[in-house]
């Protein structure tokens, strides 16, 4: 079997025991950016599994994006990313 080479981990063990791979995150391609997918990358972003540049690259997304999905995030959870919820969360 031939494991194609990439920088940085492959698997990450999180804190509370799970395992976060490579495959767990959204396929490149994405359009739709559901609440749960930028969750997941976010994770990904945090554990250190990819880097800042990586999901930029691959997934289209700009700096500010990312920046607000991460600001989203720790002030409101998961919910707080969700596009339905922009009324409620992104209100000054």
């Amino acid at each position: 079997m031939y494991l194609k080479k990439i920088e940085g981990p492959r698997a990450v063990t999180l804190p509370d025991g799970r395992i976060i791979t490579r495959a767990d995150l959204p396929p490149p391609d994405t359009a739709r950016w559901v609440a749960s997918r930028k969750a997941r990358l976010l994770l990904a972003l945090a554990v250190g599994l990819v880097t800042r540049d990586y999901a930029i690259e691959t997934y289209g997304l700009s700096e500010e994006e990312l920046q607000s999905w991460e600001r989203l995030a720790s002030r409101h959870g998961a919910e707080g990313l969700r596009a339905t919820s922009i009324q409620k969360y992104r209100q000054p």
